[in-house]
């Protein structure tokens, strides 16, 4: 059971007693956030560790993601990676709801949007490859195709590499887990469909917005367009619309650019079809259901799930932080108990379940907020658009969503290596790409 006592309190508690890892050869499958999080703790811990994804190349881009509240920081400053974060942070200005003809609605305040500290999930993906790619071998543009457990652990066979065993397998690999249907069964057993969907695409920054964002919205359906700073010359382009649940191929780009298409045709605001033109040349469209993952159990064997995997949602403003705190304590378990995943999983489990399960619960459907499906419910969300802007209602709710992000006693495992993030136990780089 998660304990609900203030952070304070953690860190006065005696360090819990770890162990080498020496001995153990786990594979992580997905290289974006919560795999190489749980990687660098592993790595510390001198386990072997092999991360695997079914991308050709590390994956840039992304939604921003931010991180707020003490156990969050916590995490971030022992993993040795607080300064980069806030080095390649996004430093996002103020978000501006317009009406049609572009009048400015209600102004959305950096401070009630970005957390403690906000970053594009594709740089604080490569802020973590760079800390372990060293000490971690990294394949790339391959996946697990079966999964075959005994008493010794698990025999892996691939796509294009040839089989290999390890003694524990962690899914990592996002809301759509590939480990987890090969693991837990078919992934319609576990998701949760929430009434929306959302898209994102980059294109010309035409309106030059410098770190700023415009949002528009009609019943059922919103358009933003945003420049976060990384580059001036690009703009991000987000979508949410509320709808049925869709058959569509979530492999087929083309597809999902129809739906898009014809689901945003005829938009009011005159920015909207200018932003949506560049929809037909985008190259890194992102499309998916909103929709949470919810599993009876978040381990099978020797195969545990982590992030998105076992406890994510499309969008859920904490999710990231959560990964990363909940690597940090699976890693934990694991030395604690000497490498014993039967001891590790159930201990990891009963640290997290209640404190991810807040975090879900509190980042709650945003589809509603960010669509509402009437013109009543629109302006009722703008009117709390208005109330939050205030820096008192804005504190209290800021306060909300840090009493769930740090509801979690944090305990200090104390690894092998030191608090710089060198390892206990180095071994030579072994990436590759097949």
């Amino acid at each position: 059971m998660t304990k609900k006592t203030n952070t304070k309190a953690a860190k006065n508690q005696a360090p819990t007693a770890t162990h080498s890892l020496a001995h153990l050869n786990v594979l992580i499958s997905g290289a974006s956030v919560a795999g190489p999080a749980l990687a660098l703790w592993l790595a510390r811990y001198g386990a072997r560790v092999t991360v695997l994804e079914k991308a050709p190349a590390l994956r840039g881009g992304g939604f921003a993601v931010d991180f707020r509240g003490e156990v969050h920081r916590t995490v971030l400053r022992r993993m040795g990676i607080w300064d980069e974060v806030h080095r390649r942070q996004t430093h996002m200005g103020r978000q501006t709801l317009v009406e049609a003809d572009d009048t400015e609605r209600v102004d959305l305040p950096a401070f009630l949007m970005s957390g403690d500290v906000e970053i594009f999930r594709g740089d604080l993906s490569r802020i973590l490859y760079e800390a372990t790619e060293d000490r971690v071998e990294y394949i790339f543009g391959d996946s697990v195709a079966s999964l075959t457990e005994d008493s010794e652990g698990v025999a892996v066979t691939f796509d294009r590499g040839a089989p290999r065993r390890f003694d524990l397998v962690v899914g990592a690999d996002g809301l759509h887990s590939h480990t987890r249907r090969l693991a837990f069964g078919d992934e319609s057993r576990y998701l949760r469909f929430q009434g929306y969907y959302v898209a994102g695409f980059d294109v010309p920054n035409h309106l030059g917005l410098d770190r700023t964002a415009r949002i528009y919205s009609e019943p059922g359906r919103t358009l933003m367009l945003s420049n976060y700073g990384a580059d001036p010359a690009v703009a991000g382009v987000g979508l949410v619309f509320d709808s049925e649940r869709l058959d569509y191929d979530r492999h087929d780009v083309e597809e999902q650019k129809k739906i898009l298409t014809d689901r945003f045709a005829g938009m009011g605001w005159p920015h909207a079809a200018r932003a949506l033109e560049g929809l037909e040349s985008a190259g890194d469209l992102y499309f998916d259901a909103i929709a949470q993952i919810h599993v009876d159990r978040l381990s099978q064997g020797r195969v545990v799930l982590l992030g998105d995997a076992g406890y994510g949602a499309t969008m859920g403003g904490i999710g990231t932080g959560t990964a990363l705190v909940c690597a940090y304590v699976l890693a934990g378990e694991l030395a604690a108990a000497r490498g014993d995943h039967r001891v590790a999983y159930a201990a990891y489990e009963a640290e997290i379940r209640d404190y991810a399960k807040g975090c879900q619960k509190i980042s709650g459907n945003a589809g509603p907020f960010l669509a509402p499906p009437t013109e009543r419910k629109l302006r009722g969300r703008d009117r709390t658009y208005r109330v939050l802007s205030s820096r008192f209602v804005a504190g209290f709710f800021k306060k909300l969503t840090e009493k769930a992000a740090s509801d979690l006693v944090l305990k200090d495992y104390a690894p092998c290596g030191d608090r710089a993030g060198r390892p206990g136990a180095d071994y030579p780089s072994r990436n590759r790409q097949p």
